[in-house]
């Protein structure tokens, strides 16, 4: 645990008492101060007095006397489409609004720190797509280059939860539009920007206030590295915000729609082959066609990401190669769950949204698509491009005939899936890719991607 620093004998309310929510009222005890709980449901109230928590509502600027700070889980609306009423109180009491990882970041480095050889050093990913593999590449990739490294945030463990770092160890944090814009304190030593697409504009009041969202991770002083991902008009107008000219090195930019040219530091992946360049110079490359865990060009720019920080940590290139190749891979994000007759079953729940699917079916030749869900703001015009390679589409969900009246391919409206796995399966011939990708949320259905994912999972698991 990270005890929480700076908040000592201050009563500190904390809203929503799920993991994050829980975890931060440990670390706020932990440090000293005195948690004051609120979640709307009972359930999670209970639990929260059972470790004998304070739960408290807070009806109005009033409630909020004596109270030096209001910490929000990621799944409260803080400001869009409109302020949860507690944060709206907060704000009217001119109490300030925090978070977890605002609170880490202010207790992280700690007074013994000075007797450490080397610092510990945080790095932040990212980005819409592509920061859950990048993040769990990068800490994969330390991991077996024997590097003490841990992972979390919206992905692995609580950002509050992990241990207290020991000398030279790295901490790789996921961190979301929502975890970003609301944070304090956001101060990573190497900060990642994977890409920019649609999504969750309700949340952020549009397209400009998402980016902006995402863009704080490099605003308090900014990382001491940035990599950016430049293959969208936003990932360049950052890299130039951030960049004094050409050739600072402090910006890495990386792309998989073309070569970059430059005397800056540049890593690039084209036709599956990854470019490291400095000073218009290439410094190393790796063939990335035979690497099972990272198919696909997505899975390439997941891959140029993770070199990149793992270079400006100062690790040599074969050794990232190597942790490449023994990468397995995530749950949900372009898992192979298993194969028959020459058909592959590819779990790919985590695309959510419409670019992240385009990129799962664009890693594949011969498709079998299940999709479908609660289709999301902007609907599904962005697939158009991307389904060339679908064979069939079987749509699941509640509004399954709609959404497959969208799709320019063949559907065929299976709702469950149950239904879905057990028509593509008999549809598929042998060099076919059965491919879940619901370019959705899914919410309609399932409390979240991961339990759409396992029910995937396991009814290809019944057909094997």
């Amino acid at each position: 645990m990270i005890p929480v620093a700076g908040l000592a004998g201050a009563q500190v309310a904390v809203l929503g008492l799920g993991r994050s929510g829980l975890s931060a009222a440990r670390a706020l005890a932990a440090g000293g101060a005195e948690p004051l709980c609120w979640d709307d449901n009972a359930d999670a109230r209970t639990r929260a007095e059972a470790e004998g928590f304070t739960c408290r509502a807070f009806h109005s600027a009033r409630d909020f006397d004596a109270v030096a700070r209001l910490i929000v889980s990621p799944g409260i609306p803080h400001l869009y489409p409109e302020p949860n009423p507690v944060v709206a109180a907060a704000l009217a009491a001119g109490v300030p609004v925090d978070n977890d990882i605002g609170l880490f970041f202010q207790s992280f480095a700690t007074s013994d720190w000075h007797r450490f050889d080397a610092s510990p050093r945080v790095i932040a990913v990212t980005g819409s797509n592509g920061k859950s593999t990048t993040s769990a590449l990068i800490h994969h990739i330390l991991s077996a280059s024997g590097r003490t490294c841990q992972l979390a945030g919206n992905i692995g463990r609580g950002v509050l939860d992990i241990d207290p770092p020991h000398d030279g160890e790295v901490v790789v944090l996921e961190l979301s539009s929502y975890q970003t814009e609301l944070a304090r304190s956001l101060t990573p030593d190497i900060a990642v920007f994977t890409n920019l697409s649609p999504d969750h504009l309700d949340r952020h009041g549009g397209m400009g206030g998402y980016f902006a969202a995402k863009r704080r991770l490099f605003a308090e002083g900014g990382p001491d590295r940035a990599v950016i991902g430049v293959d969208e008009a936003e990932g360049r107008f950052l890299a130039g915000q951030l960049s004094e000219g050409q050739g600072d090195d402090r910006v890495i930019r990386v792309s998989v729609e073309r070569k970059l040219t430059g005397p800056g530091w540049q890593v690039f992946a084209r036709k599956g082959f990854l470019a490291e360049y400095r000073k218009e110079r290439q410094v190393a490359s790796v063939d990335l066609r035979g690497i099972a865990g990272l198919p696909g060009s997505h899975n390439h720019q997941n891959a140029c990401a993770a070199w990149a920080a793992c270079r400006a940590l100062g690790l040599a290139p074969k050794v990232i190669e190597e942790g490449f190749h023994s990468y397995p891979g995530l749950p949900h994000r372009s898992q192979l769950v298993g194969e028959v007759r020459g058909v592959r079953f590819v779990n790919d729940s985590k695309a959510t949204n419409v670019d992240a699917a385009a990129h799962a079916l664009a890693a594949f030749d011969s498709v079998r698509w299940i999709c479908g869900g609660l289709e999301k703001e902007g609907g599904l015009s962005g697939l158009a491009d991307a389904a060339g390679s679908v064979r069939k589409a079987y749509v699941i969900g509640r509004e399954a005939a709609g959404f497959a009246l969208q799709l320019s391919v063949e559907a065929e409206v299976c709702t469950t899936m149950e239904e879905a796995v057990r028509r593509a399966a008999e549809d598929a011939v042998s060099g076919d890719v059965v491919l879940l990708a619901p370019a959705a949320a899914s919410f309609d259905q399932y409390d979240n991607f991961e339990q759409r994912g396992d029910d995937f999972v396991a009814e290809v698991s019944k057909y094997l």
